[in-house]
């Protein structure tokens, strides 16, 4: 005798009645082949959410297992591009038809570029936290990309202060003599007694998320990574030799900036960029003055678009 298995989700009805914003599963590990402009394809380990609506409100609930499967075929059979999240988005809704009309889909990953030292030329790996997001709300798609960039930020007021007290050790040093070489000048500056005080700096962290158009296609991890780091000018490094911390250096005391001047460059820079309809932005400085952290936010500033 053959039997049939029970489907409650199909033949039972809600204990209590009521629509559910989101219904779906969270942290599912798969690989993912992502297309990346300049960098092509690339195999990624991510963590995926993925989510319906569910606006029947005596509905028992979804069909998750059609989620992952979906989900599933694009891990063994596509490449994740901005086509094919549209195309996954339409899926998650098609095959939940009367109970859910919006769809949510996240991939989260870290990307690993190959970064050059500034002067020596060696290279090494940097790992990337990136997330992509898509949403499909009643036939409204939204592709958003956020990357979180490390740097150095080197603290304006402390650089003044330390050359202020450079001032000081040079007139103590100097003052009561009329004539002076340039060699004891030279001499006493790369000593300890010549430099009596340095700026703070900070490893910082810049967190963008910037809103796709249709224009793109492979998602521009790496066009907006070097954005980001060319904006800056401080990158942390991966391979460094005695000359590239050097130049670092040299980069940070030219490169002074408070938590405002760096969201204020990538402001300014990202509103540049024609396939970014809309940004927003956190730069963190995680200090070493205080223990506390200085943040700044800001948004592109359009009617609708994100809040800060």
């Amino acid at each position: 005798m053959t039997t049939s298995m029970p489907d409650i989700a199909n033949h039972t009805t809600a204990q209590t009645e009521g629509t559910l914003d989101w219904v779906g599963m969270s942290n599912i590990e798969m690989p993912i082949m992502v297309a990346s402009k300049d960098q092509g394809e690339r195999m990624v380990s991510a963590h995926i959410d993925a989510f319906v609506n569910l606006k029947d409100a005596q509905a028992k609930g979804i069909h998750m297992s059609r989620l992952y499967l979906l989900i599933d075929e694009l891990s063994t059979s596509n490449v994740l591009n901005y086509q094919s999240l549209v195309s996954l988005l339409d899926g998650f809704i098609s095959s939940h038809q009367e109970l859910s009309d919006q769809a949510k889909v996240q991939f989260n990953f870290e990307y690993h570029l190959r970064r050059k030292s500034l002067i020596s030329g060696k290279e090494g790996w940097k790992a990337y936290p990136v997330t992509l997001t898509g949403y499909l709300n009643k036939g409204k798609l939204t592709i958003e990309l956020t990357v979180d960039v490390p740097y150095s930020s080197t603290c304006p007021c402390s650089a003044a202060l330390a050359r202020q007290l450079i001032q000081k050790a040079f007139h103590d040093k100097f003052a009561q003599q009329s004539e002076f070489a340039l060699t004891d000048v030279h001499d006493w500056l790369g000593s300890t007694d010549g430099i009596v005080a340095t700026p703070h700096s900070q490893r910082s962290v810049a967190e963008v998320k910037v809103k796709l158009n249709s224009s793109v296609n492979d998602f521009p991890i790496t066009e907006l990574v070097d954005l980001i780091e060319n904006s800056l000018k401080t990158p942390v490094q991966a391979a460094v030799k005695r000359e590239d911390e050097q130049e670092f250096a040299r980069l940070n005391g030219q490169n002074l900036m408070f938590c405002e001047d760096a969201a204020r460059r990538l402001q300014y820079s990202i509103n540049q960029i024609d396939s970014f309809d809309d940004f927003w932005l956190r730069i963190n400085h995680l200090e070493s003055l205080h223990a506390h952290d200085a943040v700044s936010i800001t948004t592109k500033g359009i009617e609708g678009g994100y809040q800060p």
